[in-house]
């Protein structure tokens, strides 16, 4: 294969609020039944790039048991497969990650065992589908350094993203991290194709000036120095590193066609499989517009909502524009809507919840178990 796989999966993001008090955001429940993660992780098998590393550090815990079997992504194979890479005190180090370029540094041994030519490097919050081979081979026939993957969107909170201002070549002239003000709404979508002996020479020389972050100290720093190139992507992506975001993402799985393409369309998206009986719709109960996931119990009203893995739902509950995370049990007249309830917790009946300025996270005070 040309290329090896490394998954940016370890930082810590705050304006994700509670939702990332017990997980890392690679973990996060999206559309009933996948962790965003394996959005990234099904892009790579379906790419045929068979040696991926999973660079993990911040509330690793159920991330690490999410990845604990690779056969789910086909990387339980003789040759390549999936590591997981948490950091690790040495005798010459005793550093966490202290930032993206610091994560690889750290974890530099494993660039250099491969023999690929290319790297392809994909945070873990990112959703969509997209063949990494034809980035690498238009990032060959631009005979770029680097290659960045970009989008045009329309966000009123540009702030939030890597901001790129590309020539009619597409070879990138300015490259702003999160700017007060947007210039363009060319966006950083956080996937890049390099090769693999210059991704290790660039590493080498930020972590000798004591330089960790990737973005920061080697993209924009060496953009008038590489030739560093967008490639467009013109179907669905979008990312979770806010509660808005997180919402909005899961709740365009309510659209028929972003369902469809992510659902119904080559290639597939992978995930772990848990053994859990179907949904059980009781009588009286009433759904529209919503997606219940396996091991659900219903028997009140939902609507316009996602309704994530082993969901009771009590008797005349109404759970409106609402995410119901995994193993969440709602008592009887319960009414939540404009939410996001917390995983493996306890709705007690009667209970009032309502976003009335935005999303609302609920998390109850029964929180039966950790994970």
């Amino acid at each position: 294969m040309r290329a090896i796989g490394i998954i940016l999966a370890g930082g810590n993001n705050h304006r994700m609020k509670e939702l990332t008090r017990k997980r890392a955001i690679a973990a996060m429940p999206v559309a009933g039944s996948y962790r965003s993660i394996d959005f990234v992780l099904s892009n790579m098998a379906n790419s045929r790039i068979q040696k991926v590393a999973v660079l993990t550090q911040y509330n690793a815990r159920s991330l690490n048991e999410h990845l604990s079997s690779s056969k789910w992504w086909d990387f339980g194979r003789k040759q390549g497969g999936l590591y997981v890479f948490t950091p690790v005190m040495t005798a010459d180090n005793n550093f966490w990650y202290r930032g993206t370029a610091d994560s690889i540094y750290q974890n530099l041994t494993f660039l250099k065992n491969s023999h690929e030519p290319y790297v392809i490097m994909a945070s873990g919050d990112g959703i969509y589908k997209l063949d990494y081979n034809k980035v690498i081979e238009y990032h060959i026939a631009k005979k770029a350094d680097i290659t960045v993957v970009c989008k045009d969107v329309d966000d009123e909170n540009m702030e939030r993203f890597g901001i790129l201002k590309m020539n009619e070549d597409r070879q990138i002239e300015d490259f702003e991290e999160k700017p007060v003000i947007a210039k363009t709404n060319t966006v950083s979508c956080g996937i890049y194709v390099i090769r693999r002996r210059q991704l290790i020479e660039l590493i080498e020389k930020s972590a000798e000036e004591e330089r960790y972050d990737f973005v920061r100290d080697i993209l924009i720093r060496y953009r008038g120095l590489k030739r560093i190139y967008g490639y467009k992507m013109d179907n669905y992506w979008n990312n979770i590193s806010t509660v808005e975001d997180y919402f909005r993402t899961n709740m365009d799985f309510l659209k028929e066609e972003v369902r469809d393409y992510f659902f119904h369309q080559y290639p597939n998206i992978y995930s772990k499989v848990e053994d859990l009986p179907p949904a059980k719709y009781n009588v009286g109960t009433h759904i529209s517009n919503s997606l219940i996931s396996s091991g659900c119990i219903l028997n009140g009203t939902v609507e316009d909502s996602i309704l994530f893995k082993k969901v009771f739902v009590g008797n005349n509950c109404y759970i409106k524009n609402s995410i119901i995370l995994n193993d969440v049990y709602i008592g009887d007249n319960a009414h939540i809507e404009n939410c996001i309830v917390e995983s493996r917790g306890t709705i007690r009946a009667n209970s009032f919840y309502k976003g009335e300025d935005g999303v609302q996270i609920v998390i109850s005070e029964g929180d039966r178990y950790v994970m």
